[in-house]
């Protein structure tokens, strides 16, 4: 194993970590509807692609990229009050299980078919399906999956999250939707908040849309445990190699070497330790079960729920520029079938949504 990379040596990392940070809430702040995350994952991809990241910036990268990204899923929790989303009603919470679920479930398959690894899937599903970049990450950190198949994954939710902002609303104004209907669509088929929370200021149904979305967040638990669970190995007794004479098949001897030669072949050894598999529940995602609850209380002062979102943001953005250091764009811009991947994903969770909404609406 390889040893832990020094304080000295993540400095460097860390600290373009935060300059990229900064720029990506001013981007946001000029550009509402592009969230500090997506901004951040397309700078990290930039500058990767102009060649500017070097190897000293690497242990501070990968720092952030772990650390802070579990820290601020953790805190996204204090985001999310469970009687408030309790308080939007059966049907729309019909509508978010049905359009999650299904998605998650389909989109692995479609990526089958589409000759795809399991694993570049398998974050595309999640993304799309719960929660954008943030899922991603957390899928990415607790199921193994390769930093390409990451990569590709942001890459979907940067385009297809970013197109749903101008195409959603155009698409309910055509169809005839009412603004709590757009509200309920938005924040059950759009892969950011604040993608979500973008469309849902423009229709003037912000607190329905995310709200809604917020209920999708609620499933990123869940779903990466469960997921996790079934993709661990079984644990195995460590091998050893023991000594075991040679024979012939018509017992006389093994060659020149006689019967005393010995051969070596691995063997279960009794006294060794099973391999530790991983938790079924990742620390990091108990932490965010832990601030639902703590959020769900009431308890909290208006200070700290007031000033969580900016925070969360924050950690959010530096660990996704991290994260998009490591895309490659001229393999993406190759990759032509994660994109189609990501339009089924993208059109599966919009239409069945869509049609939640028409039913139950």
């Amino acid at each position: 194993m390889l040893p832990a990379p020094s304080k000295t040596s993540c400095l460097p990392g860390i600290v373009v970590c935060a300059l990229a940070t900064v720029a990506a809430l001013v981007v946001n702040r000029f550009v509402p509807g592009l969230s500090p995350a997506t901004a951040a994952v397309a700078l990290g991809a930039a500058l990767a692609g102009a060649g500017l990241i070097r190897e000293p910036l690497r242990p501070g990268l990968l720092f952030v990229s772990r650390r802070v990204l579990r820290a601020a899923i953790v805190l996204l929790g204090l985001q999310i009050a469970v009687p408030q989303v309790l308080a939007l009603g059966w049907q729309a919470l019909a509508v978010v299980a049905a359009a999650t679920g299904l998605t998650f479930v389909l989109t692995p398959l479609a990526g089958r078919r589409l000759g795809l690894s399991p694993g570049t899937s398998l974050l595309v599903a999640t993304g799309v399906s719960i929660c954008g970049a943030a899922a991603i990450a957390a899928m990415h950190d607790s199921a193994d999956s390769s930093d390409e198949d990451a990569a590709g994954a942001l890459s979907v939710v940067v385009l297809y999250g970013s197109a749903a902002i101008v195409v959603l609303p155009l698409l309910a104004s055509w169809l005839g939707l009412s603004h709590e209907q757009l509200g309920v669509w938005a924040g059950a088929a759009v892969h950011e908040v604040a993608q979500v929370a973008a469309i849902g200021a423009a229709g003037g149904v912000l607190a329905t849309a995310v709200t809604v979305k917020l209920a999708r967040v609620v499933l990123l638990a869940p779903i990466v445990a469960i997921t996790t669970s079934l993709r661990r190995p079984p644990s195995a007794p460590a091998r050893t190699a023991v000594a075991v004479p040679a024979r012939t098949a018509v017992g006389g001897s093994a060659g020149s070497a006689g019967y005393g030669a010995t051969l070596t072949r691995p063997v279960a050894s009794p006294a060794a330790a099973p391999r530790k598999r991983p938790p079924i529940v990742p620390l990091f995602v108990a932490g965010f079960l832990a601030m639902v609850a703590v959020r769900s209380t009431g308890l909290l002062p208006p200070m700290v729920t007031g000033n969580v979102p900016a925070i969360t943001n924050a950690l959010m953005a530096a660990a996704l520029f991290a994260l998009g250091t490591g895309i490659d764009l001229r393999k993406l811009l190759k990759g032509g079938r994660v994109m189609l991947l990501g339009g089924i994903a993208t059109g599966l969770i919009g239409t069945i949504s869509l049609a939640g909404v028409w039913l139950l609406g």
